[in-house]
């Protein structure tokens, strides 16, 4: 049974992942007005009672800044989303790399604290970013945090042909210890935890290599890691998608994995200082190893293809999904084992997954949207199964997000409805994901 929780004349938008409230009670979201969220415009994260439609206000930016693409802790009440800049100023704008992580307490609503910190004046500090951070998702014990991030030093050397380009990457803030920095400069700024990058990229990845560009759409493996090829377990790991370049000379995306060490290793430099220098991007901590997953470009449909999505482990840690195209050109889902070996493909449709997905609790089904209609697939069997009709027309489930419940028995998803003047809003809903 399909139902509508939202009705106000303003937008509402999901984050792909961790929108559900740990009890399953409430789900969060932000108001940018654009329908895929490519406006970021948004002054309110708020949260919706599942049962009774109840709207909360958590947390109203303030001064000029924006807010949006909020997800849940899963095991307390905290929020996590981005803040643009308070008191935007010519020189700083919104933009990538002048974003910055945020959570509020659910019990608390209106007090924001910041997440990660900010310095962007040499000589730097450890633990603190020197751009901006996005998607923030919380691990599966609700300890340490994922984004994606982009560097502004390095996004003004730029014009100057000097040093390191600004690449997305992946960090990762850990609760080593809330991070002080000097007031060198009206951006810079103290955070609640330690942030460091943990993907490795270069300016020019040398062909058929393992070397990518670009580093993004990361998510946890596993609530609590995943079993090595050895029978150890590895505590906590991110995948990723990373844009590599095969031998011909082409781009290509594919899947890759890195392992993270203890949380006491995560201070430690490797290749180079933890908060860069400035021609130099910040480095992983010495003990993250980064691999690649999958080796596409043999393949009739080479690389990681498909509507924007971001990989998603099962809970237990032993299958990352992902989307590519079979030989007959369908965007399917698969999945690869955080061991490596050759892709699994899991839904056989005849249309394209079109949307990002999520896997149930139990690790048995994986949610997504195709064909105009929000499905479910068995991950074992591969059986897709229609939840919702078939809309062709503007109401269908829009692709950003298909968020299955804690619990596994509800789907929330988004879809654009127009109001009485005909004005379309995106409106939240739900579907039981049950038979």
């Amino acid at each position: 049974m399909e139902r509508q929780l939202t009705t106000a004349a303003h937008g509402h938008l999901l984050t792909n992942a961790n929108v559900w409230s740990p009890d399953g009670a409430w789900i969060v979201y932000d108001v940018r007005s654009d329908a895929a969220g490519s406006l970021f415009d948004g002054t309110r994260i708020e949260r919706v009672h599942v049962e009774t439609g109840r709207v909360e206000v958590l947390y109203e930016s303030q001064r000029g800044a924006c807010c949006g693409v909020a997800s849940c802790n899963p095991v307390d009440d905290r929020v996590a989303f981005i803040l643009g800049p308070e008191n935007p100023t010519p020189d700083w704008q919104y933009a990538f790399h002048h974003r910055q992580g945020v959570f509020v307490d659910a019990a608390r609503p209106g007090e924001a604290k910041n997440l990660d910190a900010r310095d962007i004046v040499p000589p730097y500090t450890p633990g603190a970013l020197r751009g901006g951070s996005h998607v923030h998702i919380f691990s599966g014990d609700g300890q340490w945090v994922s984004f994606t991030y982009d560097d502004h030093v390095l996004t003004i050397r730029e014009s100057t042909g000097q040093g390191d380009l600004n690449q997305r990457n992946v960090g990762v803030a850990v609760p080593l210890s809330a991070v002080t920095v000097p007031r060198t400069h009206p951006r810079n700024h103290d955070g609640a935890l330690f942030s460091t990058l943990v993907t490795r990229t270069v300016r020019h990845p040398r062909p058929g290599s393992d070397e990518i560009a670009k580093a993004y759409e990361d998510a946890w493996v596993g609530a609590a890691g995943y079993v090595r090829a050895d029978r150890s377990r590895q505590e906590r790991a991110l995948a990723f998608l990373g844009d590599a370049i095969d031998l011909q000379g082409n781009p290509i995306t594919e899947l890759f994995i890195a392992d993270l060490p203890p949380l006491h290793a995560m201070k430690k430099p490797g290749d180079g200082p933890l908060q860069g220098t400035p021609t130099t991007r910040p480095q992983p901590p010495l003990a993250v190893l980064q691999r690649r997953l999958t080796f596409t470009a043999d393949r009739k449909h080479p690389g990681i293809q498909g509507p924007r999505h971001w990989p998603r482990s099962s809970p237990d840690g032993s299958r990352i999904a992902c989307l590519m195209r079979d030989d007959a050109g369908v965007v399917q889902l698969w999945t690869v084992s955080p061991n490596g070996g050759p892709p699994r493909q899991i839904t056989r449709d005849p249309w394209d997954v079109a949307s990002a997905f999520t896997w149930n609790k139990g690790g048995t089904a994986i949610a997504y949207v195709a064909e105009g209609s929000v499905m479910v697939v068995n991950a074992a069997m591969g059986e897709s199964r229609r939840l919702t009709p078939a809309d062709a027309a503007g109401s269908a489930p829009r692709p950003e997000a298909c968020v299955f419940s804690p619990d596994g028995r509800q789907i929330a998803y988004v879809r654009s409805i127009p109001d009485a003047d005909g004005t379309l809003f995106n409106q939240l809903f739900v579907v039981t994901a049950t038979e």
